[in-house]
């Protein structure tokens, strides 16, 4: 559900009293004037007003921010130098220029994101500081996009240099590593300080092998006894094939080295090379790519795309474009684990892995134009409430871009406490075709049923559903009420599938083997014989059902007149034996089980005495129909 508005944040004047004074005020374009009357609230007027300014109140106030004037302009120029270029720019020589271009927009970001964190730093009261500091977040998550767009959409990398890519990318905006090497190189002993093995892992997550080797040789120093593994460790990290720029080598040579180096990696790791030093062993478990030691380092990847680009480092080198969305939704869901959902900018930079421009400027912005927009944001206020959000709908029926996919995420939230309420949201699905709302709706319903044991309704609502797999899961539970019981509920409801169990075949049994029951107690017994045998060898019943099938066969066979022919007969017979010889042997039985198993030997006696019995008295009378 929509969380509800908060108050509106209270702007104070300086000199303004508003409890003595009234307001004068005039809407501007984007902003507001504001000043004091000469009216006194309690009719004993003034001369004049207390406060002789006029205040200009704006909305929008980062317009007005210096630094970001700056940005302002200086993207200016760079689009302005874009547009007279535009025609000029073909073949190679456009895509290099565009990749200029928009560096050249990233680093205006950057340095004005640089100026304003430094503004963040000196401000000297919490506001101020807290405001610098969201801006440079906002400026942060800019760059960030604006980045993974241009490797992907701009520059196009193939498969080996978009690994290459995607390592600048990450080491670019997962920065704090730079500041934790200052501090533990600028202490008296780097291999000592507290976060020195912090520092080597994260160069190692980032594939910054060579710094990463250099501090282990300070461990080697400080530690003969670990010495030789991290000289091992050390060998490996700078033995790791990874395509460089100027290199020439083919991916298939590339991936031959790494599969190569890698198992030589799992070689050290199985003889135990690093046993006696669990973070060493850590960072080789990490080079394999093993996922389980990746999340164990969550705090220090920080993120979930950070994950993907370390992941891909030491299991996919060589990934293609194309296959980057999938790698990229499993790392968000493995580094979320389902413990929380996806942030805004996660969508948008998902949206990019999937090479969806058009989905990655829509979650950038609200994709509207501003009645809709307006329209939009008060029909998600009036969702946030428990009767409102009926009116709610009808707002966004009147949203032609994005009130569909609007409704559509709204109504799946509505808390279904009651079936009433429930009734109402399906009669709103069902009139707008919103086929995937409705089926999820009626697949809850029908598990609430289930659980309530009220199976005549859950059958009901995963009919609706149109879900095969559910309504074979309720058959079952009726079928299973029968056996123990001897009786059927909701007869009604069964008497009436029509051709709505046909579904599935389970629900068509259940239908059809009720049918059989009808038959039986209208004593057409020469309908009900035939149907039951057709459940049996068309392989519609469950094989566990059987046995119940021939039982109720029994009545029929023991009737005075003959019921089922020779070939009827026959056919039981087969059933009969190919359900017996094909019981699995069991394991030691105990008293229950020996006991049902006498009844079940008793039973299979009877059968086959009464079919033999059956068979008999049908031969004869086929014969003696023959010779008249």
């Amino acid at each position: 559900m929509e969380e509800l508005d908060g108050e509106p944040t209270v702007t104070l004047i300086p000199g303004m009293n508003s409890k003595k004074k009234q307001m004068c005020f005039d809407w501007g374009p984007g902003e507001m004037l504001v000043c004091e009357t000469s009216f006194n609230k309690k009719e004993k007027s003034e001369t004049a007003p207390n406060c002789p300014f006029i205040y200009i109140i704006r909305k929008d106030v980062d317009v007005y921010s210096q630094i970001l004037r700056k940005l302002f302009n200086e993207s200016h120029g760079i689009f302005v130098g874009l547009q007279r270029i535009e025609e000029e720019l073909t073949g190679k020589s456009r895509k290099a220029q565009l990749v200029r271009v928009s560096k050249n927009y990233r680093s205006v970001i950057r340095a004005c994101m640089e100026e304003m964190h430094q503004f963040a730093i000196a401000a000297k009261d919490p506001a101020s500081g807290h405001q610098f500091s969201s801006q440079v977040s906002i400026l942060s998550a800019m760059e960030l996009i604006w980045n993974l767009c241009e490797i992907l959409f701009i520059e196009v990398a193939p498969a080996g240099p978009l690994l290459l890519h995607l390592l600048d990318w990450v080491r670019l905006h997962v920065c704090e590593v730079d500041s934790l090497s200052a501090d533990v190189l600028g202490s008296e002993n780097p291999s000592k300080h507290e976060s020195f093995w912090n520092l080597v892992t994260v160069l190692v997550l980032q594939g910054r092998l060579d710094e990463a080797r250099q501090m282990l040789s300070k461990e080697a120093d400080a530690s003969p006894t670990s010495a030789g593994m991290c000289r091992i460790l050390g060998d490996l990290m700078r033995t790791m094939p990874i395509l460089s720029p100027g290199n020439t080598q083919t991916l298939t040579e590339l991936e031959l080295k790494w599969q190569h180096w890698r198992e030589e990696c799992e070689r050290h790791l199985q003889d135990g090379t690093f046993a006696s030093s669990p973070r060493l062993e850590s960072l080789c478990k990490i080079m394999l790519g093993d996922e389980a030691a990746l999340l164990e380092q969550k705090e220090l990847l920080s993120n979930w795309y950070h994950f993907l680009v370390t992941r891909l480092l030491y299991s996919h080198p060589t990934v293609k474009p194309i296959d980057l969305h999938f790698y990229a939704q499993s790392s968000l869901d493995m580094f979320l684990g389902g413990e929380s959902s996806p942030e805004p900018l996660d969508n948008i930079l998902m949206a990019a892995f999937e090479f969806d421009i058009h989905q990655v400027i829509k979650e950038c912005s609200f994709g509207s134009n501003m009645r809709e927009f307006l329209l939009l944001e008060y029909a998600s206020g009036l969702f946030a409430h428990h009767s409102l959000w009926q009116l709610g709908v009808d707002y966004f029926d009147y949203c032609p871009e994005l009130g569909r996919v609007s409704l559509e995420l709204h109504i799946e939230r509505i808390p279904l406490n009651t079936e009433q309420k429930a009734l109402k949201v399906l009669r709103i699905c069902e009139q707008r075709q919103m086929t995937e709302q409705v089926r999820s709706i009626c697949k809850i319903l029908a598990m609430k049923a289930v659980r309530n044991n009220r199976l005549g309704s859950a059958l009901s609502w995963s009919i609706r559903a149109k879900d095969a797999a559910f309504a074979t899961l309720v058959s079952d539970r009726f079928l299973r009420d029968y056996c123990e019981q001897g009786c059927f509920s909701d007869l009604d409801l069964i008497d009436n599938l029509g051709p709505a169990m046909m579904l599935s075949d389970r629900l068509t049994f259940l239908g059809k083997y009720r049918e059989f029951h009808r038959l039986y107690g209208e004593k057409r017994f020469g309908d009900a014989a035939s149907l039951l045998l057709s459940l049996m060898t068309s392989q519609i019943a469950p094989r566990s059902f059987w046995m119940t099938l021939l039982t109720d066969a029994l009545p029929l066979l023991e009737q005075k007149q003959v019921i089922f022919s020779a070939e009827q007969t026959y056919e039981l017979m087969r059933c009969l034996e190919d359900l017996t010889s094909g019981k699995p042997e069991r394991a030691e039985p105990d008293a229950q089980r020996l006991q049902d198993e006498d009844i079940e030997t008793t039973k299979v006696e009877m059968l086959r005495l009464a079919l033999a019995r059956n068979l008999a008295r049908a031969i004869i009378r086929e014969g003696s129909l023959e010779g008249s």
